[in-house]
């Protein structure tokens, strides 16, 4: 690893939007220039072991982490390692997130804290334990994935709704606390993006979302990779605080 190379850590990391952004990361040197990847990721080792081997064989450097990214000293112990392997974290990208959806009269106390504890919580444990190490440098990028679903509410998830709302306080909170130490911290909210949880909707369904995406279409987790590779780069270096909407004009 050169000196310039940078370090970027990425929550959730094995699947959909996480996924793309690891290999975007790893692949994209003309904005972020030479970038090794650390991800983390909750079950799926061969889902794992399959991304680093196939960013590797392209020429690029990853390393894998299992953890529940709800655990605030399994972050912790991330980060050191982190840190203690390769001297430095340049990004943070906070994207991992699941959902249990159903009415409110229907969710479980469970199902309300599992999604705020693994889309919320994990926001403040990586991103509070990154924090020393971005001052030490005077330079630090955290990217946090909320979704529209924050901005306009959606029946069925007010517990998502809840954990993406919330990463989007946050997001604005820490960008006022950390911007005199040179770093930013935005938010990106997809709308629709084609990923596993999309696959389960129905035709009617899809229906019925795409009338109201003003450019009828579904996203890919690539157009989310792109924008994270940009608020990387040094073209966003006076952007901090903001939420960007990647939703096909959707939300308007």
């Amino acid at each position: 690893m050169t000196n310039n190379t940078k370090v970027a850590l990425v929550t959730g990391g094995t699947r959909g939007i996480g996924r793309a952004i690891v290999k975007e990361l790893a692949a994209n040197k003309s904005l972020v220039g030479e970038c090794t990847v650390a991800f983390t990721y909750r079950s799926c080792d061969e889902c794992a072991e399959t991304l680093v081997k196939e960013i590797e064989d392209s020429g690029g450097k990853a390393v894998a982490f299992k953890t529940d990214a709800a655990s605030f000293e399994q972050s912790k112990e991330v980060i050191d390692k982190i840190i203690s392997e390769f001297g430095r974290l340049d990004f943070l990208i906070n994207n991992a997130g699941i959902t249990k959806d159903n009415l409110l009269l229907r969710m479980s106390e469970q199902d309300f804290d599992d999604v705020i504890n693994t889309n919320l919580k994990s926001v403040f444990n990586y991103t509070k334990n990154s924090a020393r190490q971005f001052i030490k440098q005077k330079y630090g990028r955290v990217i946090n994935i909320t979704s529209v679903v924050g901005i306009i509410g959606n029946a069925g998830q007010a517990n998502y709704a809840a954990s993406k709302s919330g990463i989007i306080g946050f997001t604005k909170s820490i960008a006022k606390e950390l911007a005199s130490r040179n770093i930013n911290v935005n938010a990106i909210a997809p709308g629709f993006i084609q990923t596993e949880m999309t696959d389960k909707l129905t035709e009617d369904q899809t229906k019925s979302l795409l009338e109201n995406i003003p450019l009828k279409r579904m996203g890919k987790p690539e157009d989310i990779a792109g924008v994270v590779s940009f608020l990387c780069s040094p073209l966003a270096d006076y952007i901090t605080g903001q939420v960007i909407s990647v939703d096909g004009g959707m939300v308007m």
